[in-house]
Parts: C-alpha cells; sequence; structure tokens
C-alpha cells in the first residue's frame, strides 16, 4: 500500500488544481470519472483500482476526482464541471444524497451516473457498487460483543452524519447490539475536518468518562480517536472499534489497542466500477443488477488478520 501522504499537502493540491480552467475532453475518448466525497487517505486504495481499470480499459480516459472541501455545494458544482467538459459517466460518493436529490438527478440527466459508498437510491442513478452498510455497522458490533463481554457504553465518531453510510453503519451498529449489555450512546461529527475530528475525541474524555468504548465509523475516525488516546495516556484503557484500513488503524489492530476493524474494499469499487460504466456505455448492461445494486463484501481484520492483509494492499497498489 502506498506510503500515507499529508492531508494537508493534499488539500493544497487539489485547491491549486482546481483554480485551473476546466479542459473539455476529447470525443474520440470517453471520460469516466470517480468522484469522492472528501479529501482521505482512505481513497488511495480506489485510485489503485481507477488505475488498474485504466489499463485494462485504453479507450477510456478515466479519472478520480477530490473536491476542494467535503460540501454538497463544492461536490455538485465539480459534476457539473465534468459534465461541462464532456464526461460520459460519473461514480460519485455523495457527500449527502438526502439533500442532493435535484442535484443528482441533473447530473444523471446529463451523463451516465452511478453512486459508490454512499448510495442515492432515491435519484435517477443506474447503480450503486459498494459496501452494505448496515453489515457493516453490524460487524462492528460483534468486535464489540467479542472485546466487551461485560458490556459498556461506546461513543461514536463520523465524518458526515447526513450521508447514507454513516446512517447506516450507525443503525447496523445498534441493531447488532440490540439485547446486549453494551449501547452506542451517540455519534459525533466533524464533516470530515482532521482537526475537528481529534478534538471531538478529546472533548470526549473529559465531558464523558463513564465511556469506555470508541468507535470510528469513517476511515480517518480511528486514527485520531487512537492518538487522542495516545495523547490522553488512556491507550489500551478504552475499547477501540474501527472501520477501514489507515495504516494507524492496522498498527493499532496489531498491537492490540484497536480491537479490530471493519475494511471495505475501494479498490474493487473502483475497478469493478469503471468496467461497469464502460461496459453500460457501450450497451452492455448485463452486470447491472435487478436490484441495482453491487454489494462488495465487508470484512473484519484482527489482529491475527493484519499482516495478510497489509500483504495484500501493498500487493493491489503494485507495490
Amino acid at each position: 500500500m502506498k506510503s500515507a501522504i499529508s492531508i494537508a499537502a493534499l488539500c493544497a493540491a487539489l485547491m491549486f488544481s482546481a483554480s485551473m480552467p476546466t479542459m473539455a475532453y476529447a470525443a474520440d475518448k470517453p471520460t469516466l470519472a470517480f468522484v469522492v466525497n472528501g479529501a482521505s487517505d482512505f481513497w488511495k486504495a480506489a485510485e489503485a483500482g481507477v488505475k488498474k481499470a485504466q489499463a485494462e480499459l485504453p479507450d477510456y480516459n478515466l479519472e478520480l476526482k477530490y473536491p476542494e472541501q467535503s460540501s454538497v455545494a463544492i461536490q455538485q458544482r465539480l459534476m457539473d464541471d465534468l459534465v461541462t467538459a464532456g464526461v460520459k459517466g460519473i461514480m460519485v460518493s455523495a457527500v449527502d444524497p438526502k439533500t442532493s436529490t435535484d442535484g443528482l438527478n441533473k447530473i444523471a440527466s446529463e451523463t451516465a451516473l452511478f453512486t459508490t459508498d454512499s448510495d442515492a437510491p432515491q435519484t435517477n442513478r443506474i447503480a450503486y457498487i459498494g459496501s452494505s452498510n448496515v453489515d457493516a455497522g453490524k460487524q462492528a458490533a460483534e468486535i464489540a460483543k467479542k472485546a466487551m463481554p461485560n458490556g459498556g457504553k461506546c461513543l461514536g465518531f463520523v465524518g458526515l452524519l447526513g450521508a447514507d453510510n454513516a446512517k447506516e453503519r450507525i443503525q447496523g451498529m445498534k441493531d447488532g447490539l440490540a439485547g446486549t449489555k453494551i449501547e452506542l450512546v451517540d455519534v459525533r461529527g466533524d464533516d470530515i475536518d482532521q482537526t475537528r475530528a481529534k478534538k471531538n475525541v478529546e472533548d470526549a474524555l473529559v465531558a464523558s468518562p463513564d465511556v469506555n468504548c470508541m468507535v470510528g465509523f469513517y476511515s480517518y475516525n480511528t486514527p485520531r480517536i487512537y492518538e487522542a488516546l495516545r495523547d490522553a495516556g488512556k491507550l489500551g484503557q478504552i475499547t477501540v472499534v474501527g472501520f477501514d484500513d489507515d495504516p494507524i488503524t492496522l498498527g493499532g489492530v496489531k498491537e492490540g489497542t484497536v480491537a479490530a476493524t471493519v475494511v471495505q474494499q475501494p479498490f474493487e469499487w473502483a475497478y469493478q466500477g469503471m468496467k461497469m460504466m464502460a461496459a453500460y456505455l457501450k450497451g452492455d448492461k448485463s452486470s447491472i443488477p435487478d436490484n441495482k445494486l453491487l454489494i462488495i463484501k465487508t470484512v473484519i481484520v484482527g489482529k491475527d488478520d493484519v499482516d495478510a492483509y497489509a500483504a495484500n494492499l501493498k500487493k493491489m497498489a503494485g507495490n
């Protein structure tokens, strides 16, 4: 897996690139775009998936695009610019699907629209490819139950409280904890602001001393939990349930300070999604499921699984 890059440096680069004029794409080589919901190292695996798909789709130009900020308006503007430039298909992780129906339908009327990561089933999107976030939440509950047989209180942290992926993971975890002595008492949002994400944890350590479990629902939340607990000298004293495969998260799993993590497969979302879009544009709809959902399973990575999982990540990234 490629080394994690500085979020600050990434954001600076994105702001610079966003200031450049949008170029029209060549009509003889259709462009397909994968649009993410914000700057996060989580999407590096998707970049690798796009790269692999590009090698198999030489007649297409494939791109992964980051909005300058995690904002509905900014993401919509990015997609509008892509459509104006002639992009033939967009796969998007919508920042807030519930408030973006009109905007997403506008894009769907102008190009082939697919969703990933956070679905927008109420729109005219062609299909969703990604995780079952409800199932992922239930897996998080399994981690908590195994790590906390005597029960406890969990506090969750997430980027976008309004996004379907967040709501579904939270509900899935609550469903999985039903009837146990473990409770998910609250979830704090940070709007994909790394500094705020860590501060949310720091504030919780002071305001909620009875909490003995913390859940990082987005890829960067678990690393910020880890850092806040480390700085407070409380690593190992509070159960940490993770999502995704940030190097800090995997390191915590390996050393035992993170109970386990639920990992998704953004590499497969991008790789399979780009190929699906390309086939669809050629008139081949055979890869579109009848229910318009292509679910890529999530898995739990525990201490005994970390080394093999990390090795596979490096292999997928071409390292």
